[in-house]
């Protein structure tokens, strides 16, 4: 693993621990095990350290749904298989729910974009990234208007998500998020 992996996957764990306060260069170092001042020389500045870690969590988290985005970009001139979609979908969210760090990390960072301009445009360049691939999907299969409804799939993801997380709600399990996701994608569709 790269130093800077290292250091973005300690600095997930602290914020989804200690929340944005417990967030220091110190800090990282201690929990990655690496030398005083390790962070610092890889992450200058508080907004370095930011950055590093909020790539780091898209890298993840591209990773965790990246069944589902190889089903949209698969080229074929057919529309893509909605079962294997909505699977893929349903095992990425799962993969997000079952590492709660990661989401609550996302949640600090996306809370301290809204006070930090420059957090705030890595943030929404990286949610576009993930936004991208659902227009496309939509498109495909046959969406009057693929960009608001992947809007309200991307938002229902995450209410699921935080409802899990930080809600009362319970952990839904991969046959229910896939039910449900194909449940609103159907409505979407119906006039399609």
């Amino acid at each position: 693993m790269k130093r800077s992996q290292a250091v973005a996957d300690a600095a997930i764990t602290l914020l989804a621990e200690r929340g944005m306060r417990g967030l220091t260069h110190r800090a990282v170092d201690e929990a990655a095990g690496l030398p005083p001042g390790s962070t610092s020389n890889l992450a200058r500045t508080r907004a370095a350290l930011l950055e590093l870690t909020l790539r780091r969590l898209t890298e993840l988290e591209e990773q965790a749904l990246a069944p589902a985005y190889a089903e949209v970009d698969r080229p074929s001139s057919r529309p893509p298989d909605l079962r294997e979609l909505l699977s893929g979908i349903a095992e990425g969210m799962r993969v997000q729910l079952a590492d709660r760090r990661r989401t609550l990390a996302r949640y600090e960072l996306a809370l301290e974009a809204t006070r930090r301009p420059e957090l705030r445009a890595i943030y929404d360049e990286m949610g576009r990234r993930f936004r991208e691939p659902v227009v496309r999907l939509l498109t495909a299969l046959g969406s009057k208007d693929p960009v608001r409804h992947a809007r309200q799939i991307v938002a229902y993801a995450e209410g699921l998500m935080f409802d899990a997380i930080a809600g009362a709600g319970e952990v839904p399990g991969q046959e229910e998020i896939a039910q449900g996701m194909g449940d609103l994608l159907a409505g979407m569709l119906r006039q399609a």
